[in-house]
């Protein structure tokens, strides 16, 4: 990244996890989603995948948060792949996490398949074309399948994940019949089912489903998660700079 563009980054400080990111001031910055899906994740060791990383914070969080060794990010848009990069080594995370910049129908070029305990992902909920546009610079990729669909963030899912091991992902609650029948066409089988609502009242605004391969299990539907203040105070988010 260029010197003039790092004038255009905010730092934040992401107090639970001792993080500092870099984001950018204007285009697209992390919701309080990715840390929904992190505190979802089952803990574990081995190896992570998070299919669309943006400036890194699922890899991140849960390398403070958890035992995986190895923790790889793709990210498709060349400038917040950079930023995710910066991320790691302000973070002193270099070590254990990897950022790539690429798409993610490009993985099989760098791993194998079976080669990830857990694969993470928050993916693009809006079809191309559909809802509103953004003028904010790399907005629209992080909202809309303009690279992948969600029948290819499942598929490269299944295909990266170990046998046995967890696919969690973060969606639009409009598209849980479609995710749920993906997912039963490529043999994934639904472990958990979580919905976020804004208050007890009010539809759902997301929910979060951990996936497996290869083995067999009920389906748990866990109480549903308000997202009140109480929620946002546990992930806070120090002033920008």
């Amino acid at each position: 990244m260029k010197n003039g563009e790092k004038g255009e980054l905010t730092t934040d400080l992401l107090r639970d996890y001792n993080l500092q990111l870099l984001q950018p001031r204007r285009g697209y910055r992390f919701s309080l989603d990715p840390l929904l899906l992190c505190d979802f994740a089952p803990d574990g060791s081995g190896s992570l995948l998070d299919l669309g990383a943006g400036c890194g914070i699922i890899p991140l969080v849960m390398a403070r948060r958890s035992a995986y060794g190895q923790l790889v990010g793709v990210e498709v848009q060349e400038r917040m792949a950079a930023v995710a990069v910066m991320n790691v080594t302000a973070n002193h995370l270099d070590g254990r996490v990897v950022i790539i910049h690429g798409d993610i129908l490009d993985l099989a070029a760098h791993y194998k398949g079976n080669s990830f305990n857990l694969v993470m992902g928050n993916p693009p909920y809006r079809r191309l074309g559909s809802g509103r546009t953004s003028p904010l610079a790399g907005r629209d990729i992080a909202r809309h399948e303009s690279s992948a669909t969600l029948a290819d963030f499942l598929a490269m899912a299944k295909r990266m994940v170990k046998p046995g091991g967890s696919i969690c992902l973060i969606y639009h609650p409009e598209r849980l019949p479609e995710l749920l029948q993906l997912a039963q066409e490529l043999k994934l089988v639904p472990l958990r089912l979580q919905m976020v609502h804004g208050g007890a009242a009010l539809p759902a605004r997301m929910f979060m489903v951990e996936l497996t391969k290869g083995r067999k299990h009920s389906l748990e539907v866990m109480p549903p998660l308000l997202v009140n203040e109480s929620v946002y105070g546990a992930h806070q988010v120090a002033v920008q700079q």
